[in-house]
């Protein structure tokens, strides 16, 4: 048996919003692995324990999940007006890819305080104490995000008194913002609303909707994503995960009506594709508000949100929302028509609330119409990030 060692990358474990991943410094990742490619994606699902037959990834960093099976890579910008560059890649479990066809909102939250701790922002742009903004961008989308990370004594400020829901501890605030988010490179031309309406009939044979068909909004904001109403696939809008991941059937349907979906937008151009393609888009579905009862046994009520939503990631129901997704939610919210905004009581929003299996999220958009056609400038709302551990990752040569 030939005798192999194991390569020690220098990496970060943090958590950024509802999310965990492993962060690299671009320079720091082996040679071959600085640019896309095959040494690449190995090297990355070794790190998360990839392919995983067993789904658990004991072998390796991930948590066996879509929101802990992530990795980023962060490096020095040369863009005008950028300080670094972050590029995500979602890890399958059981499958052996890396896609890299969108963002994770979640872990944006936790590229400003990387990049401060690790030397990639310029000394003269990070303040001793206050906020510094950390101009980032989003690599695999091409997208602008502003971070504004809070700064104590010339360190990163993680704790504070901020609460998530879908996190158990309080945090520091870090806002974030969406630059133009809903110009989209990936298809129609880079539309917000790819076929150029905000409510379409979907036609999906064979899964049991009336008619083979079902009304979607499909939209390209923060990431692709697929709007459904709730009553018209079944469901209240209050399920929580255990209601749709142990129902084999529930997520075979999911996925059938995401690869119509995708092939509408014009992500893929056949529906065999959609089994590459897992990161994006992302589908969700929408109720107007009810009491309910969350993952954490607390009392959601009506009152307090202005819609319900619920997001597969993965194809698994998310345990709270992605980041990326919320955007696609206020956005949708302010424009007239959609099913977002309708079953936010079907008057356009700059701020929505809207309640998700571990509670509530805040954000806003502001949407307008240019030359007949709906953009939105900015999607505003607040995460947090901390990181869990650093060093270096030990990976088997």
């Amino acid at each position: 048996m030939s005798h192999r060692i194991q390569q020690r990358v220098p990496a970060t474990y943090m958590r950024g919003g509802t999310s965990k991943g492993v962060f690299f410094s671009l320079n720091d990742l082996p040679e071959a692995a600085r640019v896309p490619g095959a040494a690449r994606d190995t090297l990355l699902m070794r790190v998360i324990g990839s392919p995983d037959p067993y789904g658990k990834q004991i072998d390796g960093m991930g948590g066996a999940t879509s929101s802990t099976s992530k990795t980023v890579i962060v490096a020095k910008s040369a863009k005008p007006d950028h300080d670094v560059d972050y590029l995500f890649g979602q890890v399958g479990i059981d499958k052996a890819f890396v896609d890299w066809s969108g963002n994770c909102g979640n872990l944006t939250s936790a590229v400003g305080p990387f990049a401060i701790a690790h030397g990639l922002i310029d000394p003269a742009r990070v303040p001793r104490d206050g906020e510094c903004e950390v101009r980032i961008f989003q690599a695999n989308t091409g997208k602008t995000i502003i971070a504004h990370v809070p700064m104590r004594d010339g360190e990163v400020q993680e704790l504070g008194d901020f609460e998530l829901d879908g996190v158990t501890f309080p945090a520091a605030e870090i806002r974030l913002e969406f630059l133009d988010p809903g110009a989209d490179e990936e298809g129609a031309g880079g539309a917000m609303f790819p076929t150029g309406n905000v409510v379409d009939e979907l036609h999906v044979p064979g899964i049991g909707l009336k008619d083979d068909h079902v009304r979607v909004t499909l939209i390209n904001a923060g990431i692709p994503t697929i709007f459904v109403n709730a009553a018209d696939i079944g469901y209240t809008g209050s399920e929580l995960q255990d209601a749709i991941n142990g129902d084999a059937a529930a997520l075979a349907r999911f996925e059938t009506l995401r690869a119509h979906g995708a092939l509408k937008m014009g992500l893929i151009k056949s529906l065999d594709e959609i089994a590459t393609r897992q990161h994006t888009p992302k589908i969700a579905f929408v109720a107007s508000p009810r009491d309910y009862v969350n993952s954490a046994g607390k009392t959601v009520k009506a009152g307090d949100v202005d819609v319900l939503v619920r997001a597969m990631s993965m194809g698994k129901l998310h345990h709270a929302m992605m980041g990326t997704a919320a955007v696609a939610i206020g956005t949708a919210a302010a424009v007239p028509g959609t099913l977002v905004c309708e079953a936010a009581g079907g008057t356009p929003r700059d701020v929505v609330r809207f309640g998700h299996p571990s509670g509530t999220l805040r954000v806003g958009a502001s949407a307008e119409q240019r030359d007949g056609a709906w953009t939105v400038t900015k999607a505003v709302m607040s995460r947090s990030a901390r990181v869990l551990m650093s060093g270096q990752v030990h990976v088997p040569g």
